[in-house]
Order: structure tokens, then sequence, then C-alpha cells
């Protein structure tokens, strides 16, 4: 769990997962699975209106984003994604990790 306070900018660091949250709640706990909060801005592409917070979990460096605040969906996750890619050009996993709030009630619909 994140205990660290964030820290400067690692020699040759290389983010290679990348996480998209779709919603506020998805974003705390991304952020509060870090080990480390790295303190440094992402060189941003104009046009690019994600928000990243970067960080360290075990091993692995992480960058995180949400979607856009009432946007949801598979184009805009595609769209942050992309972006992400863009500014992050080292991420070699994505992580698309959510609480499922859209899918219907019933016990056949996870997917």
């Amino acid at each position: 769990m994140n205990t660290s306070q964030p820290t400067s900018q690692p020699e040759d660091v290389k983010f290679t997962v990348g996480w998209v949250c779709a919603l506020p709640v998805e974003m705390s706990a991304a952020k509060a699975m870090l080990d480390e909060k790295y303190d440094f801005p992402v060189p941003s592409r104009p046009g690019d209106t994600n928000i990243y917070t970067l960080g360290r979990i075990g091993g692995h460096q992480v960058v995180i984003t949400s979607l856009p605040a009432g946007k949801p969906g598979v184009t805009a996750a595609a769209v942050v994604a992309t972006r992400m890619l863009a500014d992050s050009p080292d991420i070699r996993f994505g992580l698309m990790v959510g609480i499922a709030s859209s899918t219907r009630g019933g016990p056949r619909t996870a997917r």
C-alpha cells in the first residue's frame, strides 16, 4: 500500500504498465495500490487531456489515468489508452480495471 511520499524522477525509468480507470473511486483504489508515487510530470502531446499518476507497484513502473468525467464507454477508453501510449511509448501491458458499475443485474451478465 502507498505509505511513501512522492519522489523525484528516477534515472532512466521506463513505464511498462498502463492502467486506465473508468470512475473516480477506481482511480483512488489504483493510487492506493502504489508502493511508491513519483512526483514528476509526464511530457504530453498537444490536445492530450489525460492526467497521469506515476508510480511503482513491486518492480513494475506504472502510469495510471482515468476516463474523462461523464464520458464512459469503449470510445472514450480507446482515446485515453491511445493518448497514454503516445505519451508513454514503453508501455507493454495495458489494464482497464473497474468495478463493473455499468453491467446490468442478473446472474448471467458477468463478462
